[in-house]
């Protein structure tokens, strides 16, 4: 198993590509630490669905965008766990508006959430894996933050700066063997596109070139590439999953 005996951190991970990348962490033999804003009946559903993998398994309720929190969190995990390996930060959200009507709120709102919590979580393990001189941390960019997008200012700002975040601890921490990289999906089916009429569906599928959208289990293996010892020269990369979306 590709992920034996190691220990992820995997934020947002109740639901999605969070849950997906959890779940494809567990088959492979990874002790998995998680986080929600609340700890609510789906986590527990979560927590025992991977413990019912074989693997060790705990939820946390915290919000990874407030710095005093994300270093408790760590502790905490170490103290459960042990050791962390791998750091998948993948909390997201978003508030779309076109930017003549987008609030000041609206913009600190989503890049507040989605780039302070990289760093936030960056932050607080990057002592344990600079001390133990080795380490994984993948970061969930987005095909916006390449080419962005109508009415997403916000959302494409966070996640450009995600992208420079990133590029920029994987040089600062290369020399202790821990490696920072950047997955980007494109469009990928999860329970919100569910909702989307087929006829919209079908026009957002006739600009991406596969002609379909990415699966939330495509990303979950390349996050497990990335996140394993099969890429151990490989940091610094911001891999679009996009089905060839133009711009990506």
């Amino acid at each position: 198993m590709l992920l034996e005996n190691k220990v992820a951190i995997i934020t947002g991970a109740t639901r999605g590509i969070g849950l997906a990348i959890a779940r494809r962490f567990a088959k492979e033999g990874c002790n998995i630490a998680f986080c929600a804003r609340s700890r609510n009946e789906k986590m527990i559903q979560v927590e025992q669905e991977l413990i019912d993998a074989g693997v060790q398994a705990k939820g946390y309720a915290v919000d990874v965008a407030d710095y005093n929190q994300a270093q408790t969190f760590v502790a905490e995990v170490m103290q459960d766990f042990g050791h962390i390996d791998i750091l998948v930060n993948n909390a997201g959200i978003t508030d779309d508006s076109a930017l003549k009507r987008m609030t000041e709120e609206q913009f600190d709102h989503v890049v507040g959430v989605n780039l302070k919590s990289v760093f936030c979580m960056t932050k607080a393990v990057q002592p344990l894996m600079w001390k133990q001189g080795k380490g994984s941390i993948v970061n969930i960019g987005s095909v916006v933050g390449i080419a962005g997008n109508y009415n997403q200012a916000n959302y494409a700002a966070s996640k450009a700066g995600i992208i420079g975040f990133s590029k920029s601890c994987a040089k600062e921490f290369a020399a202790r063997n821990i490696r920072v990289n950047i997955v980007c999906p494109g469009f990928i089916e999860t329970e919100m596109t569910a909702e989307v009429p087929k006829e919209l569906m079908d026009t957002w599928c006739s600009r991406i070139p596969m002609k379909r959208p990415g699966t939330t289990d495509e990303v979950a293996q390349a996050c497990l590439f990335l996140a394993s010892d099969m890429c151990p020269y490989i940091t610094s990369v911001v891999l679009p999953i996009c089905g060839g979306m133009e711009d990506a």
